[in-house]
Protein backbone atom coordinates (compact mmCIF):
# COMPACT_ATOMS: atom_id res chain seq x y z
CA UNK A 1 0.00 0.00 0.00
CA UNK A 2 1.33 3.63 -1.23
CA UNK A 3 0.81 6.28 1.38
CA UNK A 4 -1.60 7.45 -1.87
CA UNK A 5 -4.14 4.92 -0.75
CA UNK A 6 -4.28 4.57 3.39
CA UNK A 7 -7.24 3.48 4.56
CA UNK A 8 -7.72 5.82 7.53
CA UNK A 9 -11.23 5.21 8.27
CA UNK A 10 -12.10 4.74 11.93
CA UNK A 11 -14.63 2.08 13.25
CA UNK A 12 -17.54 2.96 15.46
CA UNK A 13 -19.93 1.06 17.15
CA UNK A 14 -23.12 2.52 16.01
CA UNK A 15 -24.87 6.26 15.64
CA UNK A 16 -24.21 9.13 18.32
CA UNK A 17 -27.31 9.71 19.27
CA UNK A 18 -26.93 11.17 22.87
CA UNK A 19 -26.39 14.95 23.68
CA UNK A 20 -23.04 15.63 24.73
CA UNK A 21 -23.23 16.77 28.54
CA UNK A 22 -20.65 19.24 27.59
CA UNK A 23 -21.48 22.60 26.79
CA UNK A 24 -19.62 26.08 26.33
CA UNK A 25 -17.32 23.95 23.95
CA UNK A 26 -16.22 24.05 20.33
CA UNK A 27 -17.19 20.54 19.21
CA UNK A 28 -15.36 19.06 16.41
CA UNK A 29 -17.63 18.12 13.01
CA UNK A 30 -17.30 15.18 11.15
CA UNK A 31 -16.20 17.16 7.92
CA UNK A 32 -13.24 17.89 9.83
CA UNK A 33 -9.60 16.45 9.41
CA UNK A 34 -5.82 16.63 9.32
CA UNK A 35 -4.26 15.74 5.79
CA UNK A 36 -1.63 13.19 5.74
CA UNK A 37 0.48 14.86 3.31
CA UNK A 38 1.74 18.58 3.90
CA UNK A 39 3.43 19.12 0.66
CA UNK A 40 1.78 20.42 -2.05
CA UNK A 41 3.40 18.65 -4.70
CA UNK A 42 2.09 15.55 -3.26
CA UNK A 43 -1.31 16.12 -2.76
CA UNK A 44 -1.86 17.88 -6.47
CA UNK A 45 0.14 14.79 -8.03
CA UNK A 46 -3.12 12.63 -6.02
CA UNK A 47 -5.73 15.49 -7.06
CA UNK A 48 -4.83 14.78 -10.64
CA UNK A 49 -5.08 10.85 -10.14
CA UNK A 50 -8.76 11.43 -9.46
CA UNK A 51 -8.33 11.13 -5.80
CA UNK A 52 -9.03 12.24 -2.61
CA UNK A 53 -5.80 12.69 -0.26
CA UNK A 54 -4.96 10.80 2.44
CA UNK A 55 -7.01 12.29 5.59
CA UNK A 56 -6.78 11.84 9.48
CA UNK A 57 -10.02 12.07 11.42
CA UNK A 58 -10.06 14.92 13.90
CA UNK A 59 -10.18 14.56 17.04
CA UNK A 60 -11.99 16.21 19.69
CA UNK A 61 -15.59 16.35 21.55
CA UNK A 62 -18.66 15.51 19.34
CA UNK A 63 -22.45 16.88 19.64
CA UNK A 64 -23.37 13.70 20.15
CA UNK A 65 -22.21 10.75 21.79
CA UNK A 66 -22.80 6.78 21.93
CA UNK A 67 -22.76 5.58 25.49
CA UNK A 68 -25.25 6.64 28.06
CA UNK A 69 -22.54 8.04 30.97
CA UNK A 70 -25.10 7.28 33.76
CA UNK A 71 -25.03 3.64 33.00
CA UNK A 72 -21.25 3.48 31.02
CA UNK A 73 -18.19 1.54 33.11
CA UNK A 74 -14.69 2.35 31.83
CA UNK A 75 -11.39 0.62 32.37
CA UNK A 76 -7.70 1.49 31.67
CA UNK A 77 -4.63 -0.41 31.22
CA UNK A 78 -1.22 0.58 31.39
CA UNK A 79 1.66 -1.90 29.63
CA UNK A 80 5.33 -2.27 28.82
CA UNK A 81 8.32 0.10 29.99
CA UNK A 82 8.34 3.21 32.19
CA UNK A 83 8.14 6.24 30.45
CA UNK A 84 7.24 10.07 31.84
CA UNK A 85 3.44 11.18 31.56
CA UNK A 86 1.62 7.63 32.03
CA UNK A 87 0.09 9.17 35.31
CA UNK A 88 -0.44 12.65 33.58
CA UNK A 89 -2.43 10.53 30.87
CA UNK A 90 -4.38 8.10 33.37
CA UNK A 91 -5.75 11.33 35.40
CA UNK A 92 -6.74 12.94 32.30
CA UNK A 93 -9.14 10.30 31.13
CA UNK A 94 -10.39 9.41 34.36
CA UNK A 95 -10.91 13.98 34.89
CA UNK A 96 -12.54 13.82 31.60
CA UNK A 97 -14.95 10.88 32.33
CA UNK A 98 -15.87 12.22 35.41
CA UNK A 99 -16.25 15.98 34.79
CA UNK A 100 -17.03 16.26 30.95
CA UNK A 101 -19.54 13.06 30.73
CA UNK A 102 -20.56 12.15 34.42
CA UNK A 103 -18.56 8.71 33.80
CA UNK A 104 -18.98 7.45 38.14
CA UNK A 105 -17.54 3.85 37.14
CA UNK A 106 -13.76 3.86 35.89
CA UNK A 107 -11.41 0.84 36.64
CA UNK A 108 -7.80 1.16 36.31
CA UNK A 109 -6.17 -2.52 35.79
CA UNK A 110 -3.30 -3.08 37.71
CA UNK A 111 0.18 -4.57 36.05
CA UNK A 112 -0.87 -4.28 32.44
CA UNK A 113 -2.64 -7.28 30.76
CA UNK A 114 -2.40 -9.59 33.91
CA UNK A 115 -4.78 -7.09 35.31
CA UNK A 116 -7.35 -8.47 32.63
CA UNK A 117 -6.96 -12.36 33.09
CA UNK A 118 -7.93 -14.06 36.56
CA UNK A 119 -4.98 -16.25 36.23
CA UNK A 120 -2.85 -13.33 38.27
CA UNK A 121 -5.78 -12.20 41.06
CA UNK A 122 -4.32 -8.46 40.74
CA UNK A 123 -8.12 -6.93 42.01
CA UNK A 124 -8.55 -3.65 39.82
CA UNK A 125 -8.62 -0.15 41.48
CA UNK A 126 -11.37 1.80 41.35
CA UNK A 127 -10.09 5.38 39.68
CA UNK A 128 -12.12 8.86 40.69
CA UNK A 129 -10.79 12.33 40.56
CA UNK A 130 -9.63 12.37 44.52
CA UNK A 131 -7.66 9.06 43.93
CA UNK A 132 -5.69 10.92 40.50
CA UNK A 133 -5.92 14.07 42.23
CA UNK A 134 -1.97 14.31 42.45
CA UNK A 135 -0.74 11.69 40.24
CA UNK A 136 0.40 13.57 37.51
CA UNK A 137 2.79 14.46 39.97
CA UNK A 138 5.00 11.35 40.25
CA UNK A 139 7.19 9.19 37.58
CA UNK A 140 5.89 5.82 36.80
CA UNK A 141 1.92 4.44 36.90
CA UNK A 142 -0.28 4.15 39.62
CA UNK A 143 -1.52 0.77 38.15
CA UNK A 144 1.72 -0.57 37.52
CA UNK A 145 2.61 -2.61 34.38
CA UNK A 146 4.12 -5.38 32.74
CA UNK A 147 5.14 -7.32 29.62
CA UNK A 148 4.43 -10.03 27.76
CA UNK A 149 0.86 -11.40 26.14
CA UNK A 150 -2.10 -12.89 27.76
CA UNK A 151 -4.80 -14.58 27.08
CA UNK A 152 -7.33 -12.50 24.63
CA UNK A 153 -10.27 -14.44 25.32
CA UNK A 154 -10.06 -14.01 29.26
CA UNK A 155 -9.45 -10.38 28.52
CA UNK A 156 -12.59 -9.83 26.70
CA UNK A 157 -14.12 -12.24 29.03
CA UNK A 158 -13.41 -9.57 31.76
CA UNK A 159 -14.35 -6.82 29.90
CA UNK A 160 -17.73 -8.30 29.29
CA UNK A 161 -18.24 -10.01 33.19
CA UNK A 162 -17.60 -6.28 34.68
CA UNK A 163 -19.46 -4.72 32.20
CA UNK A 164 -16.75 -2.32 30.67
CA UNK A 165 -17.85 -0.62 27.94
CA UNK A 166 -14.39 0.96 27.26
CA UNK A 167 -11.22 0.10 27.19
CA UNK A 168 -8.03 2.40 27.12
CA UNK A 169 -4.89 0.91 26.57
CA UNK A 170 -1.69 3.14 26.95
CA UNK A 171 1.27 1.56 25.75
CA UNK A 172 3.88 0.61 22.76
CA UNK A 173 4.01 -1.30 19.87
CA UNK A 174 3.35 -4.44 21.53
CA UNK A 175 0.49 -3.18 23.66
CA UNK A 176 -1.51 -1.99 20.50
CA UNK A 177 -0.84 -5.11 18.68
CA UNK A 178 -2.48 -6.38 21.75
CA UNK A 179 -6.00 -4.38 21.74
CA UNK A 180 -5.96 -4.84 18.03
CA UNK A 181 -6.81 -8.48 19.04
CA UNK A 182 -9.12 -7.96 21.80
CA UNK A 183 -10.90 -6.11 19.51
CA UNK A 184 -10.88 -8.59 16.89
CA UNK A 185 -12.15 -10.77 19.51
CA UNK A 186 -14.88 -8.48 20.59
CA UNK A 187 -15.92 -8.43 16.88
CA UNK A 188 -16.20 -12.22 16.69
CA UNK A 189 -18.36 -11.92 19.44
CA UNK A 190 -20.56 -8.93 18.37
CA UNK A 191 -20.26 -7.53 21.58
CA UNK A 192 -20.67 -3.65 21.93
CA UNK A 193 -17.39 -2.62 23.56
CA UNK A 194 -14.58 0.19 22.79
CA UNK A 195 -10.98 -0.24 22.86
CA UNK A 196 -8.97 3.66 22.37
CA UNK A 197 -5.11 3.29 22.41
CA UNK A 198 -2.72 5.81 23.72
CA UNK A 199 0.70 5.56 22.05
CA UNK A 200 3.45 5.50 24.76
CA UNK A 201 6.99 4.66 23.52
CA UNK A 202 10.14 6.77 24.56
CA UNK A 203 11.86 5.15 21.33
CA UNK A 204 8.64 7.09 19.76
CA UNK A 205 8.61 4.51 17.19
CA UNK A 206 4.93 4.43 16.44
CA UNK A 207 4.19 4.71 12.71
CA UNK A 208 1.66 7.93 11.95
CA UNK A 209 2.27 9.52 15.21
CA UNK A 210 4.58 12.23 14.90
CA UNK A 211 5.64 12.29 18.72
CA UNK A 212 4.70 10.12 21.82
CA UNK A 213 4.16 11.45 24.72
CA UNK A 214 7.29 11.49 27.28
CA UNK A 215 9.41 11.63 24.50
CA UNK A 216 10.37 15.61 24.89
CA UNK A 217 11.07 14.61 28.42
CA UNK A 218 13.19 11.34 27.78
CA UNK A 219 15.40 14.25 25.18
CA UNK A 220 15.55 16.76 27.75
CA UNK A 221 16.42 14.46 30.67
CA UNK A 222 19.64 13.54 28.71
CA UNK A 223 21.02 16.24 29.23
CA UNK A 224 22.43 15.82 32.41
CA UNK A 225 24.17 12.52 31.12
CA UNK A 226 25.69 13.88 28.29
CA UNK A 227 26.34 17.16 29.99
CA UNK A 228 28.38 14.98 32.74
CA UNK A 229 29.71 13.26 29.64
CA UNK A 230 31.35 16.22 28.05
CA UNK A 231 32.71 17.88 31.16
CA UNK A 232 34.33 14.42 32.24
CA UNK A 233 35.95 14.25 28.61
CA UNK A 234 37.37 17.81 28.81
CA UNK A 235 38.55 17.43 32.51
CA UNK A 236 41.84 14.97 30.98
CA UNK A 237 44.21 14.82 28.26
CA UNK A 238 42.05 12.40 25.38
CA UNK A 239 38.97 12.12 27.51
CA UNK A 240 35.65 10.05 25.94
CA UNK A 241 32.77 10.36 27.28
CA UNK A 242 30.55 7.17 26.12
CA UNK A 243 26.18 7.57 27.21
CA UNK A 244 24.30 4.92 26.06
CA UNK A 245 20.49 5.59 25.42
CA UNK A 246 16.90 3.73 24.64
CA UNK A 247 16.06 2.82 21.38
CA UNK A 248 16.30 -1.08 20.57
CA UNK A 249 15.19 -0.26 16.62
CA UNK A 250 15.01 3.23 16.14
CA UNK A 251 17.45 5.92 17.16
CA UNK A 252 14.92 9.11 17.75
CA UNK A 253 16.07 9.14 21.19
CA UNK A 254 19.68 9.23 20.37
CA UNK A 255 18.98 11.89 17.29
CA UNK A 256 17.16 14.40 19.68
CA UNK A 257 19.31 14.28 22.38
CA UNK A 258 22.88 14.58 20.18
CA UNK A 259 20.94 18.00 18.97
CA UNK A 260 19.39 19.29 22.24
CA UNK A 261 23.08 18.84 23.66
CA UNK A 262 25.49 20.17 20.73
CA UNK A 263 28.48 18.27 22.85
CA UNK A 264 28.44 15.07 20.87
CA UNK A 265 30.59 14.12 18.41
CA UNK A 266 29.54 10.49 17.69
CA UNK A 267 25.58 10.04 17.07
CA UNK A 268 25.45 5.57 16.78
CA UNK A 269 21.56 4.68 15.81
CA UNK A 270 20.33 1.53 14.89
CA UNK A 271 19.19 2.52 11.70
CA UNK A 272 22.67 3.16 10.48
CA UNK A 273 25.16 0.65 10.77
CA UNK A 274 28.83 1.52 11.08
CA UNK A 275 32.24 -0.87 10.69
CA UNK A 276 33.84 -0.96 14.44
CA UNK A 277 37.44 -0.48 12.88
CA UNK A 278 36.51 2.78 10.79
CA UNK A 279 34.74 4.38 13.46
CA UNK A 280 37.30 3.83 16.19
CA UNK A 281 39.79 5.54 13.59
CA UNK A 282 37.58 8.18 13.38
CA UNK A 283 37.47 8.32 17.23
CA UNK A 284 41.03 8.46 17.37
CA UNK A 285 41.31 11.37 14.36
CA UNK A 286 38.98 12.96 16.67
CA UNK A 287 41.43 13.12 19.62
CA UNK A 288 43.97 13.68 18.02
CA UNK A 289 42.46 16.89 16.38
CA UNK A 290 40.14 18.08 19.93
CA UNK A 291 41.42 16.00 22.75
CA UNK A 292 38.30 15.12 23.68
CA UNK A 293 35.02 13.17 22.11
CA UNK A 294 31.41 12.36 23.50
CA UNK A 295 29.87 9.33 22.08
CA UNK A 296 25.67 9.01 22.03
CA UNK A 297 24.64 5.58 21.01
CA UNK A 298 21.35 3.98 21.17
CA UNK A 299 20.55 0.86 22.47
CA UNK A 300 20.10 -1.18 19.42
CA UNK A 301 22.69 0.43 17.65
CA UNK A 302 25.69 -1.98 16.40
CA UNK A 303 23.87 -5.95 17.00
CA UNK A 304 25.36 -6.77 13.96
CA UNK A 305 29.05 -6.28 16.11
CA UNK A 306 27.86 -8.52 19.35
CA UNK A 307 26.84 -12.51 19.45
CA UNK A 308 23.54 -13.31 18.23
CA UNK A 309 21.06 -13.92 20.54
CA UNK A 310 18.34 -16.11 20.61
CA UNK A 311 16.20 -15.16 23.85
CA UNK A 312 13.55 -13.37 23.98
CA UNK A 313 11.80 -11.19 26.59
CA UNK A 314 8.23 -11.13 27.78
CA UNK A 315 6.95 -9.36 24.97
CA UNK A 316 8.66 -11.62 22.32
CA UNK A 317 11.35 -9.31 21.51
CA UNK A 318 14.99 -10.56 21.28
CA UNK A 319 17.16 -9.48 23.66
CA UNK A 320 19.53 -7.51 22.24
CA UNK A 321 23.58 -7.45 23.32
CA UNK A 322 24.65 -4.39 25.58
CA UNK A 323 26.37 -2.26 22.93
CA UNK A 324 27.29 1.01 25.67
CA UNK A 325 29.66 -2.15 27.63
CA UNK A 326 30.69 -4.00 24.21
CA UNK A 327 32.26 -0.12 23.36
CA UNK A 328 33.49 0.73 26.41
CA UNK A 329 36.00 -2.84 26.37
CA UNK A 330 36.87 -2.03 22.42
CA UNK A 331 37.32 1.39 22.93
CA UNK A 332 39.49 0.58 25.49
CA UNK A 333 41.74 -1.98 24.00
CA UNK A 334 42.31 -0.18 20.75
CA UNK A 335 43.43 2.51 22.52
CA UNK A 336 45.93 0.30 24.77
CA UNK A 337 46.89 -1.69 21.52
CA UNK A 338 47.91 1.43 19.36
CA UNK A 339 49.90 3.14 22.11
CA UNK A 340 47.79 5.94 22.87
CA UNK A 341 46.65 7.36 26.20
CA UNK A 342 42.79 7.72 26.46
CA UNK A 343 40.75 7.99 29.53
CA UNK A 344 36.90 6.48 29.10
CA UNK A 345 33.50 7.11 31.03
CA UNK A 346 31.00 5.43 30.52
CA UNK A 347 26.99 6.47 31.65
CA UNK A 348 23.37 4.67 31.17
CA UNK A 349 21.18 6.78 32.30
CA UNK A 350 18.00 4.53 30.64
CA UNK A 351 16.09 4.10 33.99
CA UNK A 352 16.34 7.20 35.44
CA UNK A 353 15.69 8.78 32.29
CA UNK A 354 12.50 6.84 31.84
CA UNK A 355 11.35 7.05 36.11
CA UNK A 356 10.43 10.64 36.23
CA UNK A 357 8.03 12.71 35.94
CA UNK A 358 7.03 14.79 32.75
CA UNK A 359 8.32 17.84 32.06
CA UNK A 360 5.47 20.72 31.14
CA UNK A 361 5.68 20.20 27.47
CA UNK A 362 4.98 16.68 27.92
CA UNK A 363 2.03 17.32 30.86
CA UNK A 364 -0.29 19.43 28.54
CA UNK A 365 0.71 16.87 25.67
CA UNK A 366 -0.30 13.84 27.64
CA UNK A 367 -3.67 16.11 29.73
CA UNK A 368 -4.82 16.25 25.78
CA UNK A 369 -4.38 12.37 24.68
CA UNK A 370 -6.18 12.10 27.51
CA UNK A 371 -9.08 14.38 26.99
CA UNK A 372 -9.04 13.04 23.11
CA UNK A 373 -9.28 9.57 24.18
CA UNK A 374 -12.37 9.92 26.67
CA UNK A 375 -14.14 11.85 23.33
CA UNK A 376 -13.19 9.35 21.04
CA UNK A 377 -14.24 6.42 23.09
CA UNK A 378 -17.93 8.15 24.56
CA UNK A 379 -18.55 8.47 20.43
CA UNK A 380 -18.48 4.96 20.23
CA UNK A 381 -15.12 4.84 18.14
CA UNK A 382 -13.15 1.87 18.14
CA UNK A 383 -10.49 -0.21 17.07
CA UNK A 384 -7.79 3.00 17.12
CA UNK A 385 -5.52 5.27 19.42
CA UNK A 386 -5.37 9.06 19.37
CA UNK A 387 -2.34 10.52 17.52
CA UNK A 388 -0.53 13.86 16.69
CA UNK A 389 0.16 14.97 13.13
CA UNK A 390 0.86 18.55 11.93
CA UNK A 391 0.17 20.22 14.78
CA UNK A 392 -3.06 18.49 15.40
CA UNK A 393 -4.77 15.76 17.25
CA UNK A 394 -5.90 12.85 15.02
CA UNK A 395 -7.70 9.36 14.86
CA UNK A 396 -5.49 6.73 13.69
CA UNK A 397 -6.39 3.24 13.05
CA UNK A 398 -4.34 0.67 15.18
CA UNK A 399 -3.83 -1.58 12.11
CA UNK A 400 -2.12 1.35 10.30
CA UNK A 401 -0.20 2.12 13.41
CA UNK A 402 1.49 -1.12 14.18
CA UNK A 403 1.56 -1.91 10.10
CA UNK A 404 5.37 -1.17 11.23
CA UNK A 405 8.05 0.66 12.75
CA UNK A 406 8.55 4.09 12.41
CA UNK A 407 12.62 4.59 11.75
CA UNK A 408 14.87 7.25 11.40
CA UNK A 409 15.05 7.50 7.41
CA UNK A 410 19.20 8.17 6.42
CA UNK A 411 18.33 9.99 3.68
CA UNK A 412 16.14 12.52 5.51
CA UNK A 413 16.47 15.71 7.22
CA UNK A 414 17.10 14.82 10.83
CA UNK A 415 19.83 12.56 10.21
CA UNK A 416 21.80 14.94 8.05
CA UNK A 417 21.14 17.55 10.64
CA UNK A 418 22.76 15.07 12.80
CA UNK A 419 25.56 15.02 10.68
CA UNK A 420 26.57 18.25 10.65
CA UNK A 421 26.36 18.79 14.13
CA UNK A 422 28.36 16.17 15.61
CA UNK A 423 30.25 16.94 12.66
CA UNK A 424 30.81 12.66 12.17
CA UNK A 425 31.66 10.97 9.49
CA UNK A 426 28.55 10.43 7.01
CA UNK A 427 29.26 6.78 6.41
CA UNK A 428 31.25 5.15 9.27
CA UNK A 429 31.15 1.32 7.68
Amino acid sequence: MTTNDLDLSIDTLGECRIPSPMTGIRFVTEEESVLFHSNLVDIRAIQREGKAPPQFEMAGPREKIYFDPSKLKCGIVTCGGLCPGLNDVIRAIVMSLFYHYGVKTVFGFRYGYEGLTYRHGHAPLELNPDVVDDIHKWGGSILGTSRGPQSVAEMVDTLERMNVRILFAIGGDGTLRGAKAMVEEIKRREAKIAVIGIPKTIDNDISYVEQSFGFDTAVGESRTAIFSAHTEALGVQNGIGLVKLMGRYSGFLAAYASLANNDVNFCLVPEVRFSLGVFLEALRQRLEARAHAVIVVGEGAGQDLLPKSVEKDASGNRLLGDIGVFLRGKIRDHFARIGMKATLKYIDPSYTIRSVPANPRDSAYCLLLGHHAAHAGMTGRTNMLVGYWKHRYTHVPLAMAVSRRKQIDPDDRLWSNVLSCTGQPRTLV
